[in-house]
């Protein structure tokens, strides 16, 4: 049994500074990274896909929707030519930096408020697929476990990761709890580690109406603008490891 462990990384921007990418990159398997439209900038990527090449990680883009000033987060009304180009263009902005150290890109996971659009939204999702299958049919496809997004990334014949979010509540519908929320993050770092090994190892999740969901975990999501992601990647490793899941890379 083995995990690939992911972050959402390189998002800082100018003279901001978000997470501890050195530092976390050190634990994780695949790496998120900001192509400038939520966050980052060509500064940050640069240094960013550089930081990754360094400490062998997957290489992954993460395109948001055009708001730095919500991070993300905002729903936005898109068309989808809209989207199919912003990850067009943001996806290729990053492939240019990879190859600079003669890399490739080997996944893509969309942000925030366009991630969980396409969650639920088959025209979203589908825009978004057939973005990815056009750059490259060999990339991997980051979408919410059993979501609209995993089933159009299948039907667009793209290779999908199922992700699960060890530091995020779920509804019973399988959806995250919105960030509107109060109890939409776990800031417990023992109660998110034990959610992450049960989704693993049993293939299911507590909503938090108490009601028990099934799915299906290829990788691990943790949010690298949390002070504690670091030190959360490090302790999730560990007890991973203390159940027998290998924490690998997606293809090996």
């Amino acid at each position: 049994m083995f995990i690939d462990i992911n972050a959402d990384v390189g998002e800082s921007f100018g003279q901001y500074r978000i997470g501890n990418d050195e530092a976390l990159l050190k634990q994780i398997t695949s790496a998120n990274i900001a192509c400038g439209y939520h966050a980052g900038d060509h500064h940050v990527m640069h240094k960013t896909v550089q930081l990754a090449v360094g400490n062998r990680v997957a290489i992954g883009a993460h395109p948001g929707l055009p708001d730095l000033m919500g991070f993300g987060r905002r729903a936005m009304a898109v068309a989808k030519e809209d989207v199919f180009n912003m990850v067009v263009y943001q996806v290729g902005a990053l492939q240019a930096f990879a190859r600079l150290y003669g890399q490739e890109v080997a996944h893509v996971k969309p942000h925030g408020a366009l991630y969980n659009m396409a969650a639920t939204d088959m025209v979203i999702a589908e825009a978004i697929a057939s973005a990815v299958k056009n750059i490259d049919s060999g990339l991997i496809l980051f979408g919410l476990s059993g979501s609209a997004l995993v089933e159009a990334g299948r039907d667009a014949g793209l290779g999908v990761a199922e992700e699960v979010f060890a530091d995020r509540t779920y509804q019973p519908d399988g959806t995250l709890t919105p960030r509107s929320r109060p109890d939409a993050v776990i800031h417990d770092i023992g109660a998110a580690v034990s959610q992450a090994v049960r989704m693993v190892k049993e293939g299911t999740v507590i909503a938090t109406d108490g009601s028990i969901v099934p799915i299906k975990a290829d990788t691990i999501c943790i949010h690298g603008d949390e002070p504690q992601a670091p030190a959360f990647a490090q302790q999730l490793r560990y007890q991973l490891a203390n159940h027998g899941i290998l924490v690998r890379k997606l293809g090996g």
